[in-house]
């Protein structure tokens, strides 16, 4: 009996003991956390779709400053990296020999002109008097052919006269367009234009500038195609399609532009079109060669959703994204995206407004039971600040080019 006493009073000690310890008893339900998901409304939104393509800005005008006649350049009137106007001085060639051509064709004129002065007055006295018989008809032919002569030595000497005085022009080098003008060529002393014309400065015009960039002929195609039927923004006023330029670090250009459609061929070798837009540049911040990417500006499609593309998952069986409800539940909806930009897609169908869907929190789920209920919570606000905000309703997409190889989210 005190055998059993005893073992009663040390099993009442050990359980006391587990229950001071926190040990639960047997069968008691452990109470989980439930796991926050971060999700965004589905919001019907105005989204203005867009094509964006690399592209290399070119001048407007380039021309080639030459020195069309031989000599020494003798003075440099311009500053590099200018302003220039049309017309306006740049270099100076030694006009020396020039000025002496001049004046020597001017003499030979001189000569030229005294001599039909003489033939015109001596067919002129030939012509009454071979109507009387007075003198031969032979003598006055030759009178006239004299004239006639004289009249053509006159010519040439006066064409002699044009050419040295073109000449002695092309000793003041003027600028054949306005433009930026590049770094000068060559320096006072050098000789120029022995044998061909010898390159002085580049002027480029880049008040108006134009972005060249590559498409494949079928979006080519299709460009055009919306451009006919009006589904391309264009600029007001004119019936050109408008574009937007994105400079290299980003940032917006600020200045629209419009598409010109130049080439009429397709290169063989690559598929590939060449497409141009002009570009306003007031302010010549867009330079000749600087790499910049063409924003085509496309209809802007009317209650469209545009979601994270982290939300939806994409396979070989299609796309589908993960909808939260009120109580917690989750469901994957299939859904069809159109386009992708800023790393958002474009949801066509599939998808009701208002929906909560899931973009983060997948990877908390995996070692939890698949029916198990969540806490949905702003995603902006896992990632960012408390008062962050859904997308703007003016987020801009682009068409998808191509036939984009489907991912499963990772």
């Amino acid at each position: 009996m005190l055998s059993c006493i005893g073992l009663a009073v040390l099993l009442t000690g050990c359980l006391s003991d587990k229950e001071d310890a926190g040990v639960a008893p047997a069968g008691a339900a452990q109470q989980m956390p439930t796991p926050e998901v971060g999700v965004v409304i589905a919001t019907p939104q105005t989204i203005a779709l867009v094509t964006q393509l690399p592209g290399r800005v070119e001048a407007s005008r380039v021309a080639e400053v030459r020195a069309r006649v031989q000599g020494i350049v003798t003075e440099r009137v311009f500053k590099e990296g200018s302003q220039v106007k049309a017309g306006q001085l740049l270099y100076k060639i030694d006009s020396e020999p020039y000025q002496a051509l001049l004046q020597s064709a001017k003499a030979s004129l001189a000569s030229a002109e005294a001599n039909l002065g003489q033939a015109k007055t001596l067919a002129d006295r030939y012509r009454p008097l071979v109507a009387v018989n007075a003198v031969s008809q032979q003598e006055f032919d030759n009178a006239d052919a004299a004239f006639k002569a004289a009249q053509a030595n006159v010519a040439v000497a006066r064409a002699a006269v044009r050419t040295a005085e073109i000449n002695l022009g092309y000793a003041s080098v003027t600028a054949p367009i306005a433009g930026r003008i590049g770094q000068a060529l060559v320096t006072e002393g050098a000789l120029v234009g022995d044998g061909t014309p010898t390159p002085l400065a580049l002027i480029q015009q880049i008040d108006t500038v134009y972005v060249n960039f590559t498409q494949s002929s079928a979006d080519a195609l299709a460009l055009q195609r919306l451009m006919q039927q009006g589904q391309l923004l264009k600029i007001e006023g004119e019936n050109a399609a408008k574009v937007q330029i994105v400079l290299e670090d980003g940032s917006d250009y600020g200045v629209a532009g419009k598409l010109l459609f130049s080439e009429i061929s397709v290169d063989p070798s690559t598929g590939q079109v060449t497409l141009r837009a002009e570009i306003p540049n007031p302010d010549r911040l867009l330079l000749p060669g600087m790499y910049v990417r063409v924003n085509i500006e496309q209809a802007q499609v009317n209650n469209a959703i545009a979601i994270p593309q982290q939300a939806v998952t994409r396979t070989q069986q299609g796309d589908t994204v993960t909808v939260v409800d009120a109580e917690g539940n989750r469901q994957v909806k299939p859904v069809k995206v159109r386009a992708a930009s800023n790393n958002t897609w474009l949801v066509e169908s599939g998808l009701e407004a208002g929906e909560q869907v899931m973009v983060d929190g997948f990877q908390r789920l995996q070692m939890m039971p698949p029916n198990v209920k969540v806490k949905p919570v702003p995603w902006k606000s896992l990632i960012s600040a408390p008062d962050a905000e859904q997308p703007a309703a003016n987020t801009t997409v682009e068409p998808i080019q191509g036939a984009a190889a489907p991912a499963a989210k990772q």
